[in-house]
């Protein structure tokens, strides 16, 4: 399977709790730090949900 890297753009401060739960499972915890990942469903619909926080690499 691919992997993609996932980089946080923009601040988890005013978000939904749910959205900030979701950085946290992709492994985001600050600003501009990337995680390389499996590209899996569940990553993708994830990274779906919080789209306008992140940007992604293959």
């Amino acid at each position: 399977m691919s992997k993609i890297k996932i980089t946080q753009v923009k601040s988890a401060i005013d978000r939904p709790e749910r959205q900030k739960r979701t950085l946290e499972a992709l492994g985001l915890k600050k600003m501009h730090a990337t995680v390389e990942v499996e590209a899996t469903p569940q990553v993708l619909g994830m990274v779906r949900k919080v789209s306008h926080l992140v940007t992604v690499a293959e």
